[in-house]
C-alpha cells in the first residue's frame, strides 16, 4: 500500500513531462502552415500609368499561421484561369490607408495579418483583358523554405455586361461575399479608386517604416 503514493507521483510526473513536451513542440518546433481566410471583397480593375492601363486584382483577407513559429512570406501572386487560358498577376503590393509596400518579406504569426493585397502584371507579362465567362481565381503563397502553397481558390462569373464595363479603365468590378448565401455578388464601380504604378512605387519607398508597424521582416 505504501507504494501507491510513489506510483501516483510517478504517473503525475510523467503526465507533466508529456504536457511540457507537447507544449514545446507546438510552441517552438512545429512548423505549421500558412493559411488565408476567404476575402470579403475581390476587385477587378486597373492600375494605370500614363498611356498604359494595367489590369489589377485586389482583395482583402487575413493571412495567419497554424503554428506559433509563424511564416515568412517571400511572395504572393494571383492566377486567373478561364477555360484553358491562365494569367498570373505576379507583382504584389500590400498595405492599408497608411501606404503600400512592395510585397516580400512579410512575417505572419498565429494572430494573423489582415491587410489589402494588390496584384498587377509584371513588365514582362503579356497584356490581359477581362473576358466573359467563369473565372477561377487562385491565390498562391511562397513561404521561405517551403514549396508554393495554394491559399485560396474560388470561381467568379463575369457576364458580358461586366466584361464590357471592364474594357473601360475608369470602371471596376467588385465581388462582395454574402455570408448567408455563401456566394459573391458582383457590382460595377464606374469610378474605382486607382493608384498608378509610379504612385505605388513612391509609396513603397516608405516600406521600412510601415513594415515595422505591420510586422514585416526585412
Amino acid at each position: 500500500m505504501e507504494t501507491w503514493p510513489a506510483v501516483i507521483a510517478l504517473i503525475i510526473s510523467g503526465m507533466a513531462l508529456a504536457v511540457s513536451a507537447i507544449t514545446a513542440w507546438l510552441t517552438f518546433f512545429r512548423i505549421g502552415k500558412l493559411r488565408m481566410t476567404r476575402p470579403s471583397l475581390i476587385f477587378f480593375g486597373y492600375d494605370t500609368t500614363p498611356g498604359k492601363p494595367d489590369p489589377k486584382v485586389f482583395l482583402r483577407g487575413l493571412l495567419f499561421s497554424t503554428s506559433k513559429r509563424g511564416q515568412l512570406i517571400e511572395n504572393l501572386y494571383v492566377r486567373l484561369k478561364r477555360g484553358e487560358a491562365a494569367q498570373n498577376f505576379s507583382l504584389w503590393f500590400h498595405g492599408d490607408s497608411n501606404g503600400l509596400s512592395v510585397g516580400g518579406g512579410l512575417f505572419v504569426g498565429s494572430d494573423g495579418v489582415a491587410t489589402n493585397h494588390h496584384f498587377v502584371l509584371s513588365s514582362d507579362q503579356k497584356h490581359f483583358s477581362f473576358q466573359p465567362g467563369i473565372l477561377s481565381l487562385e491565390v498562391f503563397g511562397n513561404v521561405v523554405g517551403k514549396q508554393t502553397e495554394l491559399l485560396f481558390k474560388t470561381e467568379l462569373t463575369l457576364t458580358s455586361e461586366h466584361a464590357e464595363a471592364l474594357s473601360n479603365i475608369d470602371c471596376g468590378l467588385h465581388f462582395n461575399w454574402g455570408p448567408e448565401s455563401r456566394t459573391y455578388y458582383a457590382h460595377i464601380d464606374r469610378r474605382p479608386e486607382r493608384l498608378s504604378s509610379k504612385e505605388l512605387l513612391a509609396l513603397a519607398s516608405r516600406s521600412e517604416e510601415f513594415g515595422a508597424r505591420q510586422g514585416i521582416m526585412k
